[in-house]
């Protein structure tokens, strides 16, 4: 959803029975110590508003990830995202895993809503399963990397959840942040009903005093271009807060989330790179 066009075709297969995805979940090889221990866990009353948790294999008390996956808003389950969830928990995360309601049942902002609900209640939650919600941090890819950081970024979201200072820290991987104007299908579906469009995009709020962010990107993404990435960082430093962002030569959309799977984890250093900034800024 930049100027030159946010959300592909591809996208919206990526909940498909064909996605690679669904190939990468099922048959894929998974992260050793760790383990999803809780299915389906309520946030809300919709079917959607569902959650897994995964954990480390050994007992602690671990910061806790709230993962949000992509999906142009419109499609993408949690059930496809279990083993890049399982490779943050097998690095010392407890990691709560949410489904969000999807256009075209809902519009901006009840995506965004859904997203900050589900980080209130993994707050809530972490305890029972060895993590801390003093040390949470919200991460996402694409859609959900959009998601990560309105919810960090503009306070009024998890304000309204009851928990407005319980992010520490975010990460957003191949995100859309700056999508004026709206001009392709998906993202005139998911914010054309809103009545001030600058109020659907995370660049507006940029500012001095938001958790510290990290940004990952593809240089060859076509899907949301690297630009977006470049642009957000620009913004929340200017504003002194503090953001990091980083691009990836020879990765594409789906390849920055690929690599969190031990099958594609040669290819670049995300995980590595995200892991050690959620470290850097747990506490």
């Amino acid at each position: 959803m930049t100027r030159r066009g946010l959300i592909a075709p591809a996208l919206a297969s990526l909940a498909a029975a064909c996605s690679p995805l669904v190939l990468l979940d099922r048959f894929g090889p998974r992260d050793a110590g760790a383990r999803r221990i809780r299915r389906s866990i309520a946030y809300g009353d919709h079917p959607r508003q569902r959650m897994d948790v995964y954990t480390p294999s050994r007992p602690g008390a671990f910061p806790t990830l709230v993962f949000f996956y992509g999906g142009g808003w419109n499609s993408g389950s949690r059930d496809l995202y279990g083993w890049a969830a399982q490779a943050l928990a097998s690095r010392g995360f407890v990691v709560f895993l949410p489904d969000y309601r999807l256009v075209p049942e809902v519009v901006f902002p009840v995506f965004i809503e859904d997203a900050a609900a589900a980080t209130a209640r993994a707050a809530d939650l972490a305890p029972t399963y060895g993590g801390d919600a003093g040390r949470l941090a919200v991460l996402g890819h694409s859609a959900g990397a959009y998601l990560a950081l309105m919810i960090a970024l503009d306070a009024r979201y998890m304000m309204a959840a009851g928990r407005p200072d319980v992010i520490r820290a975010a990460v957003g991987l191949a995100g859309p942040y700056e999508f004026l104007p709206l001009n392709v299908a998906s993202s005139i579906d998911a914010f054309g009903a809103a009545p001030d469009p600058a109020q659907t995009q995370p660049v507006t709020f940029a500012r001095g005093d938001a958790p510290p962010v990290w940004l990952g990107h593809g240089a060859d993404d076509t899907v949301v271009h690297d630009e977006d990435t470049l642009i957000l960082n620009d913004r929340i430093r200017a504003a002194g807060g503090r953001s990091t962002a980083r691009i990836y030569p020879g990765l594409n959309h789906a390849d920055l989330i690929a690599t969190f799977s031990p099958l594609f984890r040669k290819k670049a250093p995300v995980l590595h790179d995200v892991v050690a900034f959620l470290r850097q800024h747990r506490s």
